[in-house]
């Protein structure tokens, strides 16, 4: 199971107010250290993902991605991709970036959206 590849659990004062809140079980780790966890190597990744093994090095150093770059990563890696925002009366999963509820939920704003674009293309 995925669990037993992690490192341990940081300590409660190396965690964040924001982190314990937002999950007390969850765990933070660069992209790297999840694939180590995950006992893969930039080359399995890059197999994968179907990209070199320097770009895979790449998206592991950035700090600023696409969400589907990183959703990309997660899912080769096994996992799903969840983005939170994180409020004092609670947490709002956000989404928007999922392609699947938006195909299904939002059919009519996609519509809208490609009228939109088209119209911007011809301004």
């Amino acid at each position: 199971m995925f669990l037993k590849h992690l490192p341990a659990v940081p300590s409660p004062k190396d965690v964040s107010s924001e982190q314990k809140r937002a999950n007390p079980d969850a765990v933070a780790m660069p992209l790297d250290a999840l694939r180590d966890a995950r006992q893969l190597t930039q080359v399995q990744m890059a197999q994968l993902l179907k990209i070199s093994q320097g770009a895979v090095s790449k998206v592991e150093r950035r700090t600023d991605m696409f969400v589907s770059t990183l959703r990309n990563y997660v899912r080769a890696i096994g996992g799903d991709l969840e983005i939170r925002a994180v409020f004092p009366e609670g947490d709002v999963l956000i989404d928007q970036f999922s392609g699947e509820s938006r195909r299904d939920n939002n059919t009519a704003g996609r519509e809208t959206s490609q009228r939109d674009e088209a119209k911007s293309d011809g301004d």
